[in-house]
This record gives C-alpha cells, structure tokens and sequence, in this order.
C-alpha cells in the first residue's frame, strides 16, 4: 500500500471514529469501518511480515 493510500486509509478511519463518538453510524458506516479496518489491519501484517522476513541473525562466538 503506498504512503498516500495510507494516509486517505487512516484518515477516513479516523473520521468515522470521531462520527461514531459524536453522533453514531449508519449501517453502511459500520460495514465500510470495518472493512477499512480490516484493510488497514491486513497491511499492517503484511508490512511487519516483509520486516521481519528480512531479519538476519548474526550469532558470535566470545573470544576466550
């Protein structure tokens, strides 16, 4: 997902969590909060995966 897609992502998160607070949502609300979350969510894992896939170790032994 690109930084841009992200960002409109969190935004529009963000806006219905303040709508939800403040006054309620509609039923199509809810369903698009939720599967915006779930989007934001399965990103989330993806990115972490491809990090930690990347991850060497690097084991070495102590001098004596």
């Amino acid at each position: 997902m690109s930084e841009s897609n992200h960002d409109a992502l969190v935004r529009r998160i963000n806006e219905l969590a303040r709508k939800a607070k403040s006054e309620g949502l509609t039923d199509a609300e809810l369903d698009e909060r939720n599967g915006l979350r779930r989007k934001y969510i399965d990103s989330f894992k993806t990115s972490l995966r491809g990090q930690l896939d990347n991850i060497k170790f690097v084991d070495q032994e102590e001098k004596k």
